[in-house]
């Protein structure tokens, strides 16, 4: 039944989406800083990004995943830098006032394009999609059918992992008073949280045990 394997893709988007990392880090970011509409944009390019490695992977681009997985160092190296870049950003440069009609307006589609192209710069998720797909069976010849079900699943878990995040963060922004010293502190705190998973990133990225 269809609805199985949308049901299957739900909880795979979730369980991908979920956990913290530099994503999540930079949707509390926009989503306290430009509002609802701008840090929803920002999940959506994870989301948009775990969709397609799910589609790499489930319909067998055996060459293109070949091509990504060869090149995940240079990938994971490029997709560090840019985190860096944006926690050092993050720490030196002081947060705008709030105006959320020009940001969301301005910022949704830099937003989800950034994110977009930081989740796709980790190409071992395609590694994982072929884990999770082969021990579901749906990549066998009989089921595959059903791979745009599971896909537009991961797809749907992921948002709504996103539209709880940033809904809950948004929230939290029109009921408290989150002045401009309290902005400065969080951009400060996670200038630096994104500083570090992006230095690890680099650091993975190395592969240091071909040095020992």
């Amino acid at each position: 039944m269809a609805w199985e394997w949308i049901a299957k893709g739900i909880l795979l988007g979730l369980s991908i989406a979920a956990p913290l990392g530099p994503i999540s880090i930079l949707c509390i970011k926009k989503t306290l800083n430009s509002g609802f509409k701008t840090g929803l944009c920002c999940g959506l390019g994870a989301a948009t990004a775990d969709a397609v490695y799910g589609i790499i992977a489930g319909f067998g681009l055996s060459s293109l995943t070949a091509h990504l997985v060869d090149h995940k160092t240079v990938l994971q190296a490029l997709g560090g830098l840019f985190i860096c870049y944006l926690g050092i950003n993050s720490l030196l440069v002081p947060p705008r006032k709030r105006n959320i009609e020009s940001d969301t307006k301005t910022n949704s589609v830099k937003s989800y394009a950034v994110t977009l192209l930081l989740t796709l710069s980790n190409p071992m998720t395609i590694i994982f999609f072929l884990g999770v797909f082969s021990a579901s069976g749906v990549l066998l010849s009989h089921s595959s059918s059903n791979m745009p079900f599971l896909v537009g699943g991961v797809f749907l878990g992921s948002t709504l992992w996103w539209i709880f995040l940033t809904g809950s963060t948004a929230l939290f922004r029109n009921n408290m008073t989150f002045g401009s010293s309290k902005q400065h502190l969080f951009n400060k705190l996670s200038g630096l949280v994104m500083l570090s998973f992006g230095v690890i990133a680099l650091i993975q990225s190395l592969d240091l045990r071909r040095f020992f």
